[in-house]
């Protein structure tokens, strides 16, 4: 959508009163069902974190797996864009709680 589209939609009409936005289904991305664990320095001023991706999940429900790992690791982590971010390197913690929880797991990166 460009930036003229997005300018254009229509907010209020006087026969039907608020125009809702449209709401779209949420785009889950494929996976192959291999959960890939790797460690992120960049734009986190040197601070590592350990990031999951390949779920395959809602973002709803990565949101509460996160929740279980946070815990399990004892520290803080978020969800963006599908991807877990677990503060420090915790890829051996999590390959192990993964391995329990019958997911398979691959190491990307050093």
């Amino acid at each position: 959508m460009s930036f003229k589209d997005q300018l254009s939609q229509l907010v209020y009409s006087t026969d039907q009163g608020r125009i809702e936005p449209e709401q779209q289904a949420e785009q889950v991305p494929e996976t192959d069902g291999t959960i890939k664990l790797r460690r992120e320095t960049k734009g986190r001023k040197g601070k590592g974190v350990t990031c999951l991706t390949g779920f395959g999940l809602a973002e709803a429900e990565l949101k509460t797996l996160c929740k279980d790992m946070k815990k399990h690791c004892g520290v803080g982590g978020s969800v963006k864009d599908y991807v877990i971010e677990i503060q420090g390197d915790q890829r051996d913690k999590l390959e192990v709680w993964l391995k329990q929880k019958d997911y398979k797991t691959k190491r990307i990166g050093g």
